[in-house]
């Protein structure tokens, strides 16, 4: 597609205007459609994709990967370990290269402090769109996904509540970019935001600063609370989702014990009790049952996380379409 967004970077939604990502709904709206009718959509035949993915995935890389094909383009599978990566190649001969082969080069780098230099320093040197697959600081295509679901829940985006709550989820740590994505995006389309955490979960705070920046301007809410409940009481959705305590510390035994001393911060049926009755919950999976969620939540009847996952293939097929 001949747009004014191509050759655009995708790093983080915060680069990108409102209107321009309100093209980006329009035509993901319009490829959903064309698929369920069956129409193929043709829009990057003979266009290649390269897919780094330093971080493992499911939804991810199928759906990218997927929407490709349905495209009429080709995704080519990568991990830094098959690469010349692992034997000390940079960001900046790796972007030279892949950027004269292929129309596009999509990234997951998710390691705290490492993940959003790589992607900006392949941007930086690439001839290329770069698209962020989630890094340590974004994870801007999940957000799109979860924007559009919600839209097409209720029609309208303005003055609906959203809750974004810590969970408590053991094992691993996990990155902040699915929080920190969803406070600077959802302010900008009218939703307000409650943020919920233990003290020690707190997100980075220039991103705070950025997500109460883009409430004022858009004339939304967006507050922090390290009550649970806060996130759920009166919400139109909620998005209960397990993070490291990355800015406190970055020590993985430190940020285990964190992580599970705060059990009850969990999502229950008595929590999901506490918002509208046509609240919503959302997850970008995968939810670690029992501990972040009960299954009487995920899939009851305020369970919308298929088609929040459903909609990452649309989103980024429109992205896709518009950069490359």
């Amino acid at each position: 597609m001949e747009t004014k967004l191509k050759g655009r970077h995708f790093i983080t939604e915060q680069d990108w205007s409102v209107e321009e990502l309100e093209t980006l709904f329009s035509l993901a709206a319009d490829l959903k459609a064309a698929k369920k009718a069956g129409r193929t959509t043709p829009l990057l035949d003979g266009k290649t994709l390269y897919m780094i993915f330093f971080d493992a995935s499911t939804r991810t890389r199928n759906s990218f990967e997927t929407g490709m094909t349905q495209l009429g383009g080709h995704a080519i599978f990568l991990s830094p370990d098959k690469m010349q990566i692992s034997h000390g190649e940079n960001a900046r001969d790796t972007a030279n290269v892949l950027s004269r082969y292929g129309e596009g080069i999509a990234i997951r780098h998710c390691a705290y402090g490492e993940g959003n230099a790589y992607l900006r320093e392949v941007a930086a040197n690439s001839r290329v769109p770069v698209l962020n697959m989630q890094c340590d600081i974004y994870h801007p295509c999940q957000i799109l996904a979860d924007y559009m679901t919600i839209r097409e829940k209720f029609g309208k985006t303005r003055g609906l509540k959203l809750g974004v709550a810590w969970t408590s989820a053991p094992n691993y740590v996990r990155p902040l970019s699915v929080p920190q994505s969803l406070i600077l995006m959802m302010p900008r389309f009218g939703l307000d935001v409650t943020l919920a955490y233990p003290p020690e979960f707190k997100l980075m705070p220039q991103i705070e600063e950025q997500a109460r920046a883009n409430a004022q301007s858009a004339g939304t809410k967006f507050e922090i609370t390290h009550r649970f409940e806060d996130a759920f009481e009166n919400a139109d959705v909620v998005i209960p989702k397990s993070w490291g305590p990355l800015v406190t510390t970055q020590d993985k035994t430190e940020g285990l014990r964190l992580i599970e001393k705060y059990p009850a911060w969990r999502c229950d049926t008595k929590h999901m009790a506490l918002g509208k009755k046509h609240i919503l919950y959302m997850h970008p999976l995968p939810a670690d049952r029992g501990r972040e969620v009960t299954d009487e939540v995920i899939d009851g009847p305020h369970s919308v996380v298929y088609d929040e996952a459903e909609n990452r293939l649309h989103v980024q097929k429109a992205l896709m379409a518009l950069t490359m």
